[in-house]
């Protein structure tokens, strides 16, 4: 516990430096991941057969091995932390998606025919009725995704990506590195847990009352 706070008061900045690096990494992957999931979420999620074939691929994807995908990718488009912003894109890709289709297909339809019965059309029904009523679903895909992403991230170390991976690997690799391992493993734990909790508590917010009744 000592050499543990030692290290923390020596190394501060490069923590916190490393702290952000990777929070950035995982963040705009699965920002990324949101951009195209997302929207193809709801082009997809009253088309089954096609939705069940990218779902299905995303599934196949998420199946790699995070050091295998890394290795994968870093002969394609090299090494560094875009590899690994990719590499979390595609992990993304699979929760996100997925909870979308399950948003919009869990609508209940008679919300949908009563905005045809007033007029809506198809954009107007997607912005006014679909997305505030999906949205707490989308979000829970999200939350996953930037969880899982943050555990990706921290192979990402690597392929010189760096990140809090950085400190965990350097105390692997030197003797009596159990208090640098720690350094890293506690922050990045952190972050995931916290990541979570908020995310959970902007979930619950975007519930719509109705299901919160019920349940």
């Amino acid at each position: 516990m000592k050499n543990f706070l030692i290290y923390y008061l020596q190394n501060s900045s490069y923590i916190f430096e490393q702290f952000i690096r990777h929070f950035l990494i995982s963040f705009y992957g699965v920002l990324f991941a949101s951009i195209l999931s997302i929207p193809l979420g709801f082009i997809i999620a009253r088309k089954v057969k096609l939705s069940d074939f990218l779902i299905g691929v995303a599934n196949i994807l998420e199946t790699i091995p995070s050091l295998a995908m890394l290795a994968i990718l870093m002969f394609a488009i090299g090494t560094g932390p875009n590899t690994v912003v990719f590499a979390v894109f595609l992990y993304a890709i699979l929760p996100i998606l997925k909870n979308t289709v399950v948003g919009i297909t869990s609508i209940p339809e008679k919300y949908i025919d009563a905005a045809k019965g007033m007029g809506m059309k198809s954009g107007q029904r997607i912005l006014k009725v679909e997305i505030p009523l999906s949205m707490a679903i989308i979000m829970g895909g999200i939350r996953n995704a930037l969880v899982l992403a943050i555990g990706v991230t921290a192979v990402g170390t690597f392929i010189g990506a760096g990140g809090l991976g950085d400190i965990i690997s350097r105390g692997i690799n030197v003797a009596n590195g159990g208090a640098i391992i720690i350094a890293g493993a506690v922050p990045t734990a952190l972050m995931a847990v916290v990541s979570d909790f908020v995310l959970g508590i902007i979930e619950n917010k975007l519930m719509p009352k109705s299901v919160k009744k019920v349940s």
